[in-house]
């Protein structure tokens, strides 16, 4: 059975509407979900106050949602299995501690997509937004598990202390790509900011694009021709292997194109 959710009216207020998962609506009459608890500002409502519903005998997906929903926080949070396809945008904190399943997003996603996520999968056609697969304000663990595909850009302080799990990114990526993380990969098919991997313990970072400068605590390594983003795909070098942080102690990798960033021969002499 797939729920279709379409937008009573272009929203003006953040609307808090974490009940929009597969699990939330599992075995629910249309009647129980129009009856699910959301914010609008700082009223509650229901979702039938802020959206048309309604089912239909398909299998796939769990959740359908036509229109743009860029103000609607919090939609897939905790999800666990399931199905959540978005035609338009997608709202802040989408997928928040996902343990499973699959949510699209036909449009932009913006901040705190894949907050401290766990598992499953994520799919951005447009661009996502700061702070993707990074913690929580006042934490300091974000995503451990599961993939997350961007064809678009994203914003600054991405994969911020991520212990695991896949990033891919089409576009560019802006300033502390990957700060703190220990664990996990990170791909983006074009440009960075500064700082990347600053205080990374572990985990690789893999940048086909330019690069603004490699933080004075990354010593190179090698060269390599080549390097296994994850077991589907294989980047293209060849590529300049950096080590670091040095400020940590630890080894984390940063596999910067080195065609696209002639300004970093001078590190050659050091091999």
């Amino acid at each position: 059975m797939t729920t279709i959710l379409t937008p009573l009216k272009q929203f003006t207020f953040p609307i808090i509407a974490e009940c929009i998962t597969p699990q939330d609506f599992q075995g629910k009459k249309l009647e129980e979900i129009a009856v699910l608890p959301v914010y609008e500002g700082n009223q509650e409502k229901t979702l039938c106050d802020l959206f048309k519903i309604e089912q239909n005998e398909e299998t796939s997906p769990t959740i359908l949602i036509n229109g743009d929903v860029s103000k609607v926080r919090r939609i897939g949070k905790k999800m666990k299995d399931g199905e959540i396809v978005i035609n338009g945008g997608a709202g802040m904190h989408l997928g928040a501690e996902m343990k499973g399943g699959k949510i699209t997003v036909k449009g932009d996603a913006l901040g705190w997509t894949g907050a401290e996520m766990k598992g499953g999968i994520i799919e951005i056609f447009g661009n996502g937004g700061d702070y993707l697969a990074s913690p929580f304000r006042a934490a300091d663990v974000g995503m451990k598990g599961g993939l997350i595909i961007v064809h678009g850009n994203v914003g600054h302080d991405v994969a911020a202390g991520i212990r695991g799990g896949i990033l891919k990114i089409d576009g560019s990526a802006g300033n502390f790509l990957g700060f703190h993380m220990s664990e996990g990969a990170i791909y983006v098919g074009k440009n960075i900011g500064g700082r990347a991997g600053a205080y990374m313990t572990g985990g690789k970072i893999i940048v086909q694009g330019a690069v603004d400068c490699i933080l004075p605590t990354f010593s190179i390594d090698s060269i390599k021709p080549k390097v296994k983003v994850d077991d589907t795909q294989q980047a293209q070098g060849p590529f300049y292997v950096f080590i670091g942080d040095l400020t940590e102690k630890k080894r984390g990798k940063l596999f910067i194109n080195k065609t696209n960033n002639p300004q970093l021969v001078t590190y050659e002499k050091y091999l």
